[in-house]
């Protein structure tokens, strides 16, 4: 029996043998450095086809080359700008070995089925369309055997990231022979299947079809050359539906024929609302009675095909604001800066957003209502989640700078939170200080109010403000800890962009436990220059009195009860800010200042409150008792004390306060902290605050999630599929013709 790796091996090089010869995309990214080699060495034939000659010898002359660049470098390939990290080869096969459904040998291969209902999870319905799954099962299948190896499914893993994935995913389609051409009859094959193609048939004898293939339609075209022709061909379909309705050639249809043509030819370009308005559309054409012209018709689809164009030409008129509104006139005058778009297409713009609102102006939200989210919007976000999920490798030099850059913003914000709310962080402080069951006199204080009028009484104004520097001290390095604990453990338990609830009190109960280092000394040295206003002394209290007064360990008295206190309030906390500020944001995924500040404040409510108990303690035990007060030794015996001296309502003391200083001042300090962000924007590489860009990214919310099976470049496969319908309009049947569709639910 020949050895598992050895079959393999013959495998991998069989598939790089079609590879070379032209059976197989140049333009296939792979990742495996051990194969550079074998690419190096193979010799790269010269193929000669009728009328491609010249064209494909080329293009196969420099395959080799390609091949080997592409094997030989790291295991990253780029999508624009944008850097997708190469699955690991062990984990892909892993992966493509637990939805492989045949074996050979010692080799594990999948069918077309195993590909798009199982990995893809595509075609979900048990009646779903056994030719289509055929079809597409093909574009991996590049030795066209009917089965896919695991060199296929790596190389078109590899595809996936490329900037023209798309094309070469359509092409790869249309390729159903593996010959890394395109013929007439493998195009005709292709599109005589599609739905579109059903409803509306093309013209193949044309005149479009004998441009591209030759008069006898005998010429194979190349990918570069099909990509020209796929991305005509939509074009030229909507004009060879127009006079196949108007066979007379008046240059009219009639309104129901546009809205037959448009649903047929269109339909991937529409969204519910210009859908169920386009009679009423098409009734604004400049045609006589309820005809629409032909003119009227091509700027209708072109206005489909240009609204990202139309969506930059509004902020540029705007210069980048997203909540302007601008007239037809403005938007004219900045038009003329590009000539795809006309006056009459601007004027089925504004007909169509007044259809809606009769206001005459139109609004970057009013332009996405009637555009569909591209593939590629779809494809920047699954490239958003996989960079969030896993992030790019980065220089130490730039990981200091950036937790340099976040320690200042960190300190920044929580001293403006700080600061808002320290009187009444005094308050509550006084107010939890208070004894009810001591023997020294009657209660200095009624209620938090009386609290606070007695305190500027007696102390003045700034009396509400004591404790206030050593305060500031202490804030820029717990903010700096807390957040940066916070979002080190997160991106640990994150995946594909997703985190469980329970990472995220894993990770705020984190972040809780690392600041007592610093909030411990801060808190006693605050709480003593607090509570030093109540008693009368002829000398004067400072910070650095205290500290020498207290010594080192006595800095963290009390250690055990701030960590009681902290570390469930961080828990609460950071989960609960995280999902109400994603409820919270827009639409597109925007938060506004407002909804930030209102985030923060909400999500401290309940975190302030709940530990308030602990809060009590942690006061006792830090302040120093008077004459006739009660001491205690611990965290235990002060519960048990205050709770036979003062009754179970004691340990509550200061709540409403605690809730009322706790709550805006994380609101504060968390707002504070994310528009910093924004005003002094640097990208680091790492992770970014969520809610940041008006109009561009989607509320974590209502992101779908990337399928824990797709890795490496299969993140991007369900944008790509999704693409060659919402793109080229390549609509396949679902279902088996004949057959009752009943109700399931749409597939991802």
């Amino acid at each position: 029996m020949v050895h598992d790796d050895d079959a393999i091996l013959q495998r991998n090089l069989a598939f790089m043998a079609d590879s070379v010869q032209g059976r197989v995309p140049p333009t296939v990214c792979r990742g495996d450095q051990q194969m550079s080699s074998v690419i190096g060495g193979l010799n790269t034939p010269t193929m000669a086809v009728s009328e491609n000659v010249s064209t494909f010898q080329m293009e196969s002359q420099t395959l080799g080359q390609k091949l080997l660049s592409l094997f030989s470098t790291p295991a990253r390939c780029l999508q624009g700008v944008s850097t997708v990290k190469r699955a690991p080869t062990e984990e892909l096969k892993a992966i493509f070995e637990k939805y492989a459904s045949i074996s050979k040998g010692p080799e594990k291969l999948m069918t077309s089925t195993d590909f798009i209902r199982g990995f893809l999870g595509l075609f979900p319905d048990a009646n779903y369309d056994p030719n289509s799954i055929a079809l597409l099962g093909g574009i991996i299948d590049s030795s066209k055997d009917g089965l896919i190896s695991f060199p296929e499914f790596q190389a078109f893993e590899g595809l996936l990231c490329l900037p023209d994935a798309l094309y070469l995913t359509a092409f790869q389609l249309f390729d159903t022979n593996g010959s890394g051409l395109v013929s007439f009859e493998n195009f005709d094959n292709v599109m005589k299947q599609t739905t579109l193609h059903q409803r509306i048939p093309f013209d193949m004898d044309g005149e479009f079809v004998r441009l591209y293939f030759g008069k006898e339609k005998s010429r194979q075209i190349s990918y570069s050359e099909f990509s020209q022709f796929l991305h005509d061909f939509h074009e030229e379909y909507a004009k060879v539906a127009f006079k196949r309705y108007d066979p007379e050639g008046t240059g009219f249809i009639s309104a129901m024929d546009f809205n037959d043509i448009i649903l047929s030819v269109k339909s991937h370009l529409l969204t519910p609302d210009v859908k169920s308005n386009l009679i009423a559309l098409s009734r604004g054409g400049s045609s006589p009675g309820s005809k629409v012209s032909y003119a009227y018709f091509v700027a209708f689809t072109s206005l489909l095909n240009n609204m990202e164009l139309i969506k930059k030409l509004y902020l540029q008129a705007t210069s980048n604001k997203f909540d302007v509104e601008v007239t037809r006139e403005e938007m004219l005058q900045v038009s003329q800066t590009m000539s795809q778009v006309t006056p009459l297409e601007l004027e089925i713009l504004f007909l169509l957003v007044d259809l809606h609102k009769q206001s005459g102006r139109i609004t970057y939200a009013d332009l996405q209502a009637i555009a569909p989210d591209q593939y590629m919007k779809k494809i920047n976000q699954r490239l958003a989640a996989a960079k969030s999920a896993v992030p790019v490798d980065r220089s130490v030099t730039s990981q200091i700078f950036e937790s340099a850059y976040r320690f200042t913003l960190g300190a920044v914000a929580g001293a403006v939170g700080a600061t808002a709310v320290y009187p009444i962080d005094l308050v509550k402080t006084r107010m939890q200080n208070q004894r009810s069951g001591s023997f020294v006199g009657e209660l200095m204080y009624r209620n938090s109010m009386d609290c606070c009028k007695k305190v500027i009484r007696h102390e003045g104004f700034f009396g509400l403000y004591r404790g206030l520097v050593p305060q500031l001290m202490g804030v820029a390095p717990e903010k700096a800890i807390k957040l940066t604990t916070n979002d080190l453990v997160r991106d640990k338990f994150t995946t594909k962009g997703q985190i469980p609830l329970y990472g995220e009190v894993i990770a705020g109960a984190c972040a809780g436990g690392s600041q007592v280092v610093f909030t411990n000394p801060l808190e006693i040295v605050k709480i003593r220059l607090q509570v030093a206003g109540e008693i009368a002394s002829a000398s004067k209290v400072g910070a650095v009195s205290v500290v020498k007064e207290l010594g080192f360990l006595g800095l963290y008295k009390g250690a055990r009860a701030c960590a009681l206190r902290d570390i469930p309030f961080s828990a609460i906390y950071f989960p609960a800010y995280a999902h109400t500020k994603a409820s919270m944001a827009d639409e597109n995924g925007y938060n506004s200042p407002l909804s930030l500040l209102v985030s923060g404040a909400i999500a401290g409510i309940p975190a302030a409150s709940l530990v308030t108990p602990a809060d009590v303690i942690k006061t006792r035990l830090q302040v120093v008792a008077r004459k006739g007060q009660t001491t205690y030794s611990g965290v235990i015996d002060a519960a048990r004390k205050i709770w036979a001296e003062e009754g179970g309502r004691a340990f509550w003391k200061g709540a409403g306060a605690r809730v009322l200083r706790s709550s805006p001042q994380f609101g504060v300090t968390l707002v504070t902290y994310e528009l910093l962000q924004r005003f002094f924007d640097v990208d680091f590489g790492g992770n970014r605050p969520t809610g940041s860009h008006a109009g561009k990214v989607e509320p974590l919310a209502v992101q779908k999630p990337i399928p824990a099976d797709h890795i490496g470049g299969y993140q991007l496969a369900l944008p790509i599929f999704a693409g060659m319908e919402s793109k080229f309009g390549l609509f396949l049947p679902k279902f088996r013709a004949g057959s009752i569709v009943m109700p399931s639910s749409p597939s991802p």
